[in-house]
């Protein structure tokens, strides 16, 4: 198979209903049950960090970060990935999600959090917080929780609840 060629972009309002779409073929309306979902709601994302990816003119993966606080430490929620399913097992996931770190660095950003598989994303530097640091709002499977420092050390700076940003 022929590799395609993506181009990524940073997301737009314009890039709204597509994406929602796309999301809403990958995870169904349980989804809106989660609470990576419920942390997101209604909050904007930081878009120069949420990206679109392309074949051409067709969106076929996104990525999302929104800024959030864990205890009083400002951090990023990166969710939901999102990649079409004919794109899927081309590396586009982490793509997105390496370029999205890269640009959180750029912008300033320490820390970076997501509820997700251990073993994809921890090939991208994300590994399982510890026990009692890092404390969701809703049910979470601790081994699904995991985190990335853009700044070393930015997890020892870090405790307590997770809240959307002001």
């Amino acid at each position: 198979m022929v590799q395609p060629a993506f181009a990524f972009s940073a997301q737009t309002p314009a890039d709204a209903p597509a994406i929602e779409r796309l999301t809403e073929r990958a995870f169904g309306p349980g989804r809106f049950a989660k609470t990576a979902y419920r942390l997101r709601e209604g909050r904007p994302a930081e878009d120069a960090l949420s990206l679109a990816a392309r074949v051409g003119t067709l969106l076929v993966g996104a990525n999302r970060m929104t800024p959030i606080r864990i205890g009083e430490a400002p951090a990023l929620l990166l969710g939901p990935l999102v990649v079409e399913p004919a794109f899927r097992q081309l590396g586009l996931g982490e793509q997105l999600v390496q370029k999205s770190l890269e640009a959180a660095r750029a912008a300033g950003h320490a820390l970076v959090i997501l509820v997700g598989d251990p073993a994809y994303y921890g090939r991208m530097g994300f590994a399982r917080a510890p026990d009692g640091r890092i404390e969701m709002p809703g049910p979470v499977d601790p081994d699904r929780l995991l985190y990335c420092e853009l700044v070393p050390g930015a997890l020892e700076r870090v405790s307590g609840a997770v809240a959307p940003a002001d």
